[in-house]
């Protein structure tokens, strides 16, 4: 059952969006090292980023190629941290970096993978002149050999095709036991080239493991992201297929909400990840989902899982996303006849019936209990239970002292009134947006702007979002219509935030300062996702204006709300 514990504030900012003078093009640990420094002057209890695995051609960091393995995008590779990168080479290269001026903008991904690459080769190349660090990179390969080796082997096919698609590689490499059979046949080639990945898996659990300690000593938390499902591409599927069904993809059921994705509307949001054979996987004593989740207590000290209603069923489509195109416009009876008579639903369960329900909440019941006992002792566990929520969800969520989400302005009650912060149980996890949502400024503003429209529909929207904001925040405006948003809003909302009983509350640091970059629009595929930067280094938060000012607002904030 809950228990009441103590009330803390949290900023959300993704590690690619940080910035320092020293970062190569990206951000990096050395920068979450000093907003730490940062978050701990400010009285932040903790800080929360999106998932850090390993990734492959995708930048999204929610289609990751393995279900352990961290991004080496995240990596400090300073000839300070990495002893066995030699400074002249580093500098060079680092140079040319200059010269480009990835400093600026966006994240240039194929760059900085280009960059990180070159300079982690090279290390890799001394570090047997590193003697010390080879025992310690021994140890770990030895250590984590269950799930490293697979995963090095993956990376050395990716090599070998160019891409991570191995459903689309050659015939003699495309499954697992064809794969060992050829790393066997010749090990003295590829032995390397495997060696070469483990090292850098070495570099990213120890720099992250060494950041916890760090933050930890300062009382501030990390708060990691764990994605309820995995990429079909990873190689995790790959090596080890008996834990997958490959016949359905999981995904979100139909949302209005996408005016401009007709598919969407029409048949929801078809993610790609692969189902899990739940059965296989009990009888085996969940082992995948327990290495999973105790790896990532191993770096996070806090960690939300992403979609926890996949747990209890999962909304299903009989295609890959590369078909969507073909099924966009196909009636009920077109898209059968396409898949053997198959269309999208829930699995196991749609939620028609009491039977079905209750069948539903024993399956949740059993997997989150699971992953429970799988960090009990090393992490707190937070639940993102947005969308289409069945009505047993929260409850038990709340049964089991697992924070479920609360975005302040989409919380009602049977009145359709917005609920005041005081009266959320502590058990929640409060916030008015993540890293899929608009910033608060653009969210006001397009409130705004559709209070004044001329269609009734969005001009009733309009006002209703921003009358249940102001409510919320305890706002109040002299003359008619909605005001600009400005300091004095922004600082009444944040300050509604951390007033509110939650246990967990936490904003998006670009909403500190009324920034209006986005890290992600749901269901496109564009250049701009992932890829937003801060327009400020994280010196600059605490040494210029007007950052540092609001900074210092901060502060006092966090400290009148008794967080």
């Amino acid at each position: 059952m809950p228990t009441i514990q103590p009330r803390r504030a949290g900023i959300l900012i993704p590690v690619f969006a940080l910035r320092t003078p020293e970062d190569l093009g990206i951000g990096d640990i050395g920068g979450v090292r000093q907003l730490i420094d940062w978050s701990a002057d400010a009285g932040i209890g903790f800080v929360q980023f999106l998932p850090i695995n390993a990734t492959g051609s995708d930048s999204s960091p929610y289609n990751a190629i393995s279900s352990v393995a961290l991004d080496y995008l995240t990596l400090d590779l300073s000839p300070a941290v990495v002893p066995e990168l030699d400074e002249k080479f580093y500098n060079a290269i680092t140079g040319i970096l200059r010269a480009d001026m990835l400093r600026h903008g966006s994240v240039n991904y194929p760059k900085v993978r280009r960059l990180k690459n070159t300079l982690l080769r090279r290390a890799f190349s001394q570090i047997e002149g590193q003697p010390e660090r080879m025992a310690l990179f021994e140890v770990f390969c030895e250590k984590e050999a269950a799930w490293l080796d697979d995963f090095c082997l993956f990376k050395v096919l990716m090599e070998e095709h160019g891409h991570e698609d191995w459903a689309n590689w050659r015939e003699d490499l495309n499954t697992a036991a064809k794969a060992r059979a050829w790393r066997d046949a010749q090990a003295d080639e590829i032995d390397d080239r495997i060696l070469f990945h483990a090292y850098v898996q070495w570099l990213c659990f120890s720099q992250w493991g060494e950041l916890r300690a760090y933050a930890n000593g300062k009382g501030v938390k990390l708060m990691g992201d764990i994605p309820f499902g995995i990429s079909w591409c990873s190689a995790d599927v790959f090596f080890k297929p008996e834990q997958f069904d490959l016949s359905w993809c999981g995904g979100a059921p139909p949302e209005t909400y996408f005016k401009d994705d007709y598919f969407v509307q029409r048949w929801g949001q078809n993610w790609g990840i692969p189902h899990y054979r739940w059965d296989v996987m009990e009888q085996g004593g969940f082992q995948w989902w327990r290495q999973r989740t105790q790896k990532l207590t191993e770096v996070f000290d806090i960690f939300r899982i992403d979609h926890v209603l996949g747990f209890y069923r999962i909304y299903s489509f009989p295609w890959r996303p590369t078909r969507n195109a073909e099924f966009c416009y196909l009636s009920d009876e077109e898209a059968k006849a396409l898949t053997g008579g198959r269309l999208p639903h829930f699995i196991e369960n749609d939620d028609d019936t009491p039977e079905h329900k209750a069948a539903n909440l024993a399956n949740g019941d059993k997997y989150l209990r699971m992953i429970l006992d799988a960090a009990a002792g090393k992490a707190e566990v937070v639940a993102e239970d947005l969308g289409t929520v069945p009505d047993y969800v929260r409850p038990h969520l709340l049964s089991l002292d697992i924070p479920g989400f609360k975005v302040s302005q989409w919380e009602h009650n049977e009145q359709g009134r917005v609920v005041m912060g005081s009266t959320y149980d502590n058990c929640a996890f409060t916030t008015y947006a993540t890293h899929d949502h608009e910033p608060m400024r653009t969210h006001w503003e397009h409130r705004r702007r559709d209070a004044s429209s001329s269609d009734e529909a969005e001009r009733a929207l309009g006002d209703k979002e921003l009358g249940d904001l102001t409510e919320f925040a305890g706002l109040r405006f002299s003359s008619e219509g909605w005001p600009e948003y400005d300091a004095h809003i922004r600082h009444a909302l944040l300050e509604a935030l951390l007033t509110s009983n939650a246990r967990y509350a936490a904003f998006m640091l670009t909403d500190l300062y009324g920034l209006e970059d986005r890290f992600n629009v749901p269901g496109i595929a564009a250049d701009s996702n992932w890829s937003a930067r801060l327009p400020m280094t994280v010196a600059e938060l605490r040494n210029a204006s007007p950052w540092k000012e609001e900074g210092e607002w901060l502060k006092k904030a966090i400290k009148s709300t008794g967080r």
